[in-house]
């Protein structure tokens, strides 16, 4: 799996997670225990990791979805 997009914003990492998963892209949301250790400021980012080999449809996807600043 790689990282396609890192955020600290959780409705645009649901959103792009839900978009992914409606195509039948295999996709998880890491480091997510990190940043509720660190509670509400909101200073560590939650990467968005997808197959290899779907990597370039889900970045397409989240382009189109509004989400291409996010994309790393």
């Amino acid at each position: 799996m790689i990282e396609i997009m890192r955020s600290n914003n959780p409705v645009s990492l649901s959103y792009a997670q839900s978009l992914l998963k409606d195509l039948g892209i295999h996709c998880m949301i890491a480091d997510q225990g990190m940043s509720i250790l660190e509670g509400s400021i909101g200073i560590l980012q939650r990467r968005l990791l997808v197959d290899k080999d779907r990597a370039d449809e889900a970045r397409q996807t989240l382009r189109d979805a509004g989400l291409g600043d996010e994309l790393k």
